[in-house]
């Protein structure tokens, strides 16, 4: 049976259900046509059909990751994973916000009764105990056909009197685990502003996210390597990342969000009063002018590394936008997960207005 692009009939994440249940009930392939873009893409040295994927987050485990490629995706980036199991957090994981674009300086933003484009995520980095996640890849690399990538984002879970050092080291650990497992490229993720241990905010270290990144590499050999990194506009801050991570790493994805409070509808602070990253449309602005920041140091400091634009793209036009301003390649998660057809469509869009834009320099 063939299905249609009609977004009723296409299954999604659902945030009235818990993780769990999203978890178990992941929907299978679709078959239908999706517009060819015609010769291939780099993915950090890897051939992919287009420059779009999916972001850390929307694909929990491997059917997921297959449904999304079979609806247009060509880089498929598993959910951050860990050395132990760790529950979610408690619902709501996605509340929608109402705002406009944001810039980082917001101190909190009102809850919506429905989805406009934004949402807040709260989820917490959750996590499978390793047999199952690493089974589980082994399996899905095997299913993933033609020229798709399979990225794995891992993380390090601090314990009670580890140092930055045993933290490297379970970053490491969960690297090789994955490459292992058939991964191929790792994403560590530097950045969930939804977790109150350093291991959410590592890049905002330039030394300990250099320790960190230099440990992953000694485990996974030439495999990809891309850090995951949040919200940054200070120019300086920028460079000094570069110059610690660049050594080590082949690309960076950006921006993971950008955090503030929520208040609810009866005027009192969601998440127990924590930040929580906003997600969507209202980041897109913000993650664009990140991109340039990131695609001008990389040229004046004549670096090879490669960036990967997140945040808030929904359309052709965003995709352009991101490979103009120095990406190339663009991973969508919320628009993807509202919409689970809006890869094909986007890519129909892309077909429509011509060649794709080069990476300036």
């Amino acid at each position: 049976m063939t299905a249609t692009l009609d977004l009723q009939t296409l299954p999604r994440y659902d945030p009235n259900q818990t993780y769990a249940w999203n978890y178990e009930h992941a929907p299978d392939p679709v078959e239908f046509h999706v517009p060819s873009l015609g010769g291939l893409c780099d993915f950090c040295g890897l051939p992919v059909a287009s420059p779009l994927g999916i972001a850390a987050g929307p694909l929990l485990n491997g059917r997921w990751v297959l449904y999304y490629a079979s609806l247009g995706f060509d880089v498929l980036t598993y959910k951050t994973v860990r050395s132990g199991p760790r529950p979610c957090y408690p619902l709501p994981n996605l509340l929608p916000v109402e705002c406009g674009q944001l810039n980082g300086s917001e101190g909190s933003l009102p809850a919506s009764t429905q989805m406009r484009g934004s949402w807040a995520v709260s989820f917490g980095m959750p996590s499978q105990e390793p047999g199952v996640w690493r089974a589980d890849i082994e399996a899905t690399r095997r299913r993933l056909s033609g020229v798709k990538v399979l990225s794995v984002s891992v993380v390090g879970t601090i314990q009670e009197g580890w140092t930055l050092d045993d933290l490297a080291n379970d970053y490491a650990r969960c690297a090789k685990w994955a490459v292992e497992s058939g991964a191929d490229c790792i994403e560590s993720n530097f950045s969930c502003p939804n977790v109150p241990t350093c291991d959410g905010q590592l890049y905002q270290n330039a030394a300990s996210s250099a320790l960190v990144a230099q440990r992953v590499r000694e485990a996974i050999g030439r495999t990809p390597y891309i850090l995951k990194i949040g919200h940054l506009t200070d120019r300086a801050a920028a460079a000094e990342l570069l110059r610690a991570v660049s050594p080590f790493v082949d690309a960076l994805a950006m921006t993971n969000s950008v955090a503030t409070t929520v208040i609810g509808p009866d005027g009192k602070l969601m998440f127990d009063g924590q930040r929580r990253g906003i997600c969507g449309d209202a980041v897109r602005q913000a993650s664009l002018a990140q991109t340039r920041l990131f695609a001008g140091l990389v040229r004046e400091m004549g670096l090879k590394l490669a960036l990967i634009g997140v945040g808030g793209a929904s359309t052709a036009g965003h995709v352009r936008e991101y490979l103009a301003a120095g990406a190339t390649s663009v991973h969508l998660a919320t628009a993807a997960m509202v919409n689970p057809a809006v890869g094909a469509a986007i890519r129909e869009g892309l077909l429509s207005t011509g060649s794709l834009p080069a990476a300036p320099g």
